[in-house]
């Protein structure tokens, strides 16, 4: 759908008194080629309602600029609106009274009736709404280049890990990369998730994220992940350290690397620079079992007394949850939209295999973001770090500190 219409849609739903100009000061940390094309389309939609979109880009990861922001809003000097990745961060602002809470516009927009359950119930703290969610994120891609697996003589596309090493073996020696890694926290944390609900399987994943089991977490099962992952670490490269995921991205559309894993944003650089998906990059949600690790972002609206800029906060938040904004973003963003009656026939052959797996309840889990506290996704991550980087650490010793942090945070 042209942009025009459809933020002439969005519009046309919005009262004239409120979409008369209102300014809107929106934090995200979405800086990469790809995202900033999807950012742009939802500031011309909401510039197009009515707004007036200020732009307040924080380069890095959300583990920079959560940070600024969180200290903005608690220091009284809040931006309008601020990007949270789905799930429990936004829970401490909320408990606090922070945060202005969306069960009004939500009731009379009817948000309940187009969110799966599990989005619906993750935008809410303590049973009231507060966050807009923008987009659904698969997390456990692993994405790979097709000039390189040609180069490589790799002809098929792997299915289990035995295939995947057999494929990374040939690109090494092939003089290229097998894995563009990159070399943060998060970035491991994503890539050992992925690797634990692939080859894991939907059920340890739940068990170990959800349940927080720490019988799971020391079976052989876990184990066996985990030394799927420290593998890894023979084919990345001398780079890796602290190289930013969207730089990884760039190996593999300029045929450097092989294979990457990363969330669908990634998929937002590929379109951005002119590659087809299934053509010129390949997708797959394993090696194991294919299943669709949901996540993505919300706005959160701090709470402020200027009856403009809360009236600007309702506007942005009608256009985010807009059939039409939700289209436009997500085709440059890489995901797919969270409504779920947005026509996504247009979408991308990676986002109609996302979409596949979202039609099936049995193949969906949620991120460990929405399902576990914050301070052990983080103390986790830190830890998988530490194994990543630390070849003499055996699995067995990662699997009993992983069950130590659950431990000391019961």
């Amino acid at each position: 759908m042209a942009l025009v219409g459809a933020t002439a849609l969005v519009a046309a739903s919005v009262t004239g008194a409120l979409a008369e100009g209102k300014k809107a000061e929106v934090l995200h940390w979405w800086t990469s080629g790809g995202e900033a094309a999807a950012v742009k389309e939802l500031a011309k939609a909401f510039n197009a309602a009515g707004g007036d979109w200020v732009d307040t880009a924080i380069a890095g990861s959300g583990s920079t600029a959560r940070p600024i922001g969180i200290n903005r809003i608690i220091g009284g000097n809040p931006p309008t609106a601020m990007q949270f990745n789905t799930g429990t961060q936004m829970n401490d602002l909320a408990q606090q009274g922070l945060l202005r809470p969306l069960d009004d516009l939500a009731k009379e927009q009817d948000w309940k009736s187009v969110l799966t359950p599990a989005f619906y119930q993750a935008i809410q703290f303590q049973g009231h709404i507060y966050g807009a969610p923008i987009n659904d994120h698969g997390q456990n891609w692993l994405f790979y280049s097709k000039p390189v697996f040609a180069k490589a003589g790799v002809t098929e596309e792997p299915k289990t890990w035995d295939e995947m090493f057999a494929a990374l073996d040939k690109i090494k020696a092939a003089g290229l990369i097998p894995v563009a890694v990159g070399g943060q926290p998060w970035q491991l944390q994503l890539m050992f998730n992925a690797i634990l609900l692939g080859e894991g399987g939907k059920d340890l994943y739940g068990k170990v994220w959800k349940d927080l089991d720490t019988n799971a977490v020391k079976s052989d099962k876990f184990k066996h992940v985990a030394e799927v992952f420290a593998k890894l670490r023979n084919y990345q490269d001398a780079g890796s350290p602290n190289r930013d995921w969207n730089v990884a991205t760039g190996m593999l559309i300029d045929g450097k690397a092989g294979i990457q894993f990363m969330g669908d944003w990634a998929k937002g650089e590929f379109i951005h620079a002119g590659l087809v998906a299934d053509k010129d990059f390949g997708c797959i949600l394993g090696p194991g079992e294919s299943n669709f690790m949901m996540g993505g972002d919300i706005f959160v609206f701090p709470v402020l007394k200027d009856k403009t800029a809360v009236d600007a906060q309702t506007l942005l938040a009608t256009v985010i949850m807009s059939k039409e904004g939700q289209l436009a973003f997500n085709s440059k963003k890489g995901s797919v939209p969270v409504r779920l009656d947005v026509d996504t026939s247009k979408l991308d052959a990676c986002a109609q295999k996302g979409l596949n797996a979202l039609k099936d309840p049995t193949r969906q889990i949620l991120t460990s973001d929405v399902l576990t506290p914050q301070d052990i996704v983080q103390t986790e991550g830190d830890l998988i770090a530490q194994y990543w980087t630390t070849p003499s650490m055996t699995a067995d010793q990662f699997a009993d500190q992983f069950a130590k942090v659950i431990d000391q945070a019961k």
